[in-house]
């Protein structure tokens, strides 16, 4: 507020000299201690500092001491070998480690405070790297214990350690050498048969991959009372121990891939495919559609070249079943090589397409968008519940050219036909989607299989009926199964060839195996090799096959073969019928 102001008033007390705040203050003064620079004397040192000081002389002593034990041991030792041994440097110090093992000249040992004093002990005794790292895991235990070791237990510690170590390498590495060179082991059959229902998996596939080994050159390497058929049967009990197959299922694996691929094969089916999904042209672009999935959270990229609509989802922090893409029909769940057969099959606008086997609906929907929504689209299937998820996915997807059929695949021409193009997915044992259902590995038999092939030949050559040969863009007939067996695929195709006025023609897909032209003694068709087979060890997509055949004609082959085979087929259908009736329980 500063000085009051002087007034008139005679009561006002009167200002006498200068206020508080100017009142002039001494010369300052330092005490000795603060103005000292240098100490002249050492510090009071804490008892814990001297008691780490003690133990770091100590230390230095004994090493000191070892040093020159192994001395006398190591010149005695050269005096009597003539030459060094590498276990002697491993027990202890030779001359070549005199020169780290000396310590350092040590700094002022004592500090301030406690703190302090602590850091520089630990500094001023520097040693080498290695000796550093010997010690760093027994400090630790020394910190945790009140008792300390000493530097000679924690070193031993080490050495022991280590030579454990190079001694269990040393054992690996002479029984990797037995083992490439040795010749296999031959099991009795008590011993197969004691091994399967608790085996070392370890043990197994040691001996598969040395099986496997012995037949790639089986002249050299085989034992010499031993047959191939021997190795083989031994083999397959081993896989199917180990991966849990069926005898049948891994005879026809065995028969497909050669022993080298076997293995690959097999460990692929044991791990699931990635997840895809397919653009619904007919709503977005495939960019902008990853583009809105990104910014909710999923990580997605482009599937590969060879498709303009699919992407692939590595991880997603939403379920990629829910999210409001999916429920506006942007996009579809669907396997990447389901995309396969629609690609072949190519529809184009304006045309008259069938999907024989077409729940869920994934290729059905993606035929309509190739179709641009125009034309006439039959999506066809046999199971009513089924036919449902066409209807849901149709109508979530904006199909408008769709109609959905619940009709029997193997009379289906007898109630449609003049169609330009027909997709037969048809059903299958599925020993190409094993990674997806394991349970196809035993559940799967010789009479599921012949099951199969006969429904997948009545339903192909039901579908070939129903085209119009005539037609001025199409009259293909796109056949496709998730299956890797050639009963279900070459063979069923080669069936229709000879039953039907088809020829094989080009799929148009830039990738897959070519299809078999011979198998085991049984020939197929030259241009069998048109048609396209994928593996999961090879392509990384599901077990698949895709034919496209082509028709010309109107004459039906031979038509009478097959209405024997159909009468045949009623037959024992009758037959069973009659073994299930109550009358034949009655008289069992």
């Amino acid at each position: 507020m500063g000085r009051r102001k002087v007034t008139d008033d005679k009561s006002a007390k009167p200002i006498r000299g200068p206020g508080r705040k100017s009142k002039k203050q001494g010369e300052p003064t330092f005490p000795k201690e603060l103005a000292q620079t240098e100490p002249t004397d050492k510090r009071k040192v804490s008892s814990r500092g001297k008691q780490r000081a003690r133990k770091r002389l100590e230390k230095d002593k004994l090493k000191q001491t070892i040093n020159k034990n192994t001395k006398l041991k190591t010149a005695t030792k050269r005096q009597s070998d003539g030459e060094s041994n590498d276990e002697e440097q491993i027990n202890g110090y030779t001359d070549e480690n005199q020169q780290w093992l000396k310590p350092k000249k040590k700094k002022e040992l004592f500090d301030d405070d406690d703190e302090q004093n602590e850091e520089s002990m630990d500094e001023d005794v520097p040693y080498d790297d290695q000796f550093n790292e010997m010690e760093s895991s027994s400090e630790e235990e020394d910190n945790d214990n009140d008792e300390p070791k000493l530097d000679i237990e924690k070193q031993s510690k080490k050495i022991r350690e280590k030579q454990r170590q190079a001694k269990e390498r040393s054992e690996q590495e002479l029984l990797t050498n037995i083992q490439q060179h040795e010749k296999v082991q031959f099991p009795s059959g008590q011993e197969v048969t004691k091994e399967a229902p608790q085996a070392d998996l370890q043990l197994l596939m040691h001996r598969i991959r040395e099986v496997i080994n012995v037949l790639n050159d089986f002249k050299n390497k085989r034992e010499a009372n031993r047959s191939r058929k021997e190795y083989l049967d031994l083999l397959r009990q081993d896989l199917c121990n180990y991966y849990s197959y069926n005898e049948f299922l891994m005879n026809k694996i065995l028969d497909l891939f050669p022993l080298a691929e076997v293995i690959d094969f097999l460990e692929a089916n044991e791990v699931q495919r990635p997840v895809t999904i397919r653009t619904n042209t007919l709503k977005t672009r495939r960019r902008d559609l990853a583009q809105a999935l990104i910014n909710r959270g999923v990580n997605v990229d482009p599937l590969d070249k060879w498709t303009k609509v699919g992407l692939v989802i590595y991880n997603s922090q939403v379920p990629i079943g829910a999210t409001p893409e999916y429920l506006c029909g942007h996009y579809m769940l669907q396997g990447a090589s389901s995309f396969l057969p629609c690609m072949a099959l190519a529809p184009q606008p304006n045309e008259r397409v069938l999907d024989m086997c077409a729940a869920p609906g994934g290729k059905a929907t993606y035929i309509g968008a190739l179709m641009r929504n125009s034309g006439i689209l039959v999506a066809n299937d046999a199971n009513k519940d089924r036919a449902r998820a066409i209807i849901a996915n149709t109508h979530r997807l904006g199909l408008t050219n769709t109609i959905v059929t619940n009709l029997d695949g193997r009379h289906f021409s007898e109630h449609m036909g003049g169609f330009d193009r027909c997709l037969v997915d048809a059903p299958c044992s599925g020993a190409g989607v094993i990674a997806k259902d394991q349970a196809v590995k035993s559940s799967k038999d010789e009479k599921d299989i012949q099951r199969c092939f006969t429904a997948q030949r009545q339903i192909l050559l039901n579908a070939i009926d129903s085209i119009n040969e005539n037609s001025t863009t199409g009259g293909y007939i796109v056949y496709s199964t998730c299956s890797i067996l050639v009963e279900e695929n070459e063979a069923v195709v080669q069936y229709a060839l000879n039953n039907r006025p088809v020829k094989i023609v080009e799929t148009g897909l830039e990738f897959g195996v070519e299809g078999f032209t011979n198998f085991k003694g049984t020939s197929f068709h030259p241009f069998m090799k048109y048609c396209r087979r994928y593996y999961p060890h090879l392509h990384n997509l599901d077990g698949f096959f895709v034919a496209k055949l082509k028709k010309y004609s109107t004459k039906q082959g031979n038509k009478k073969e097959s209405e024997t085979i159909e009468k045949e087929k009623k037959k024992a259908e009758e037959e069973e019928e009659e073994d299930d009736s109550p009358e034949a329980m009655a008289d069992d």
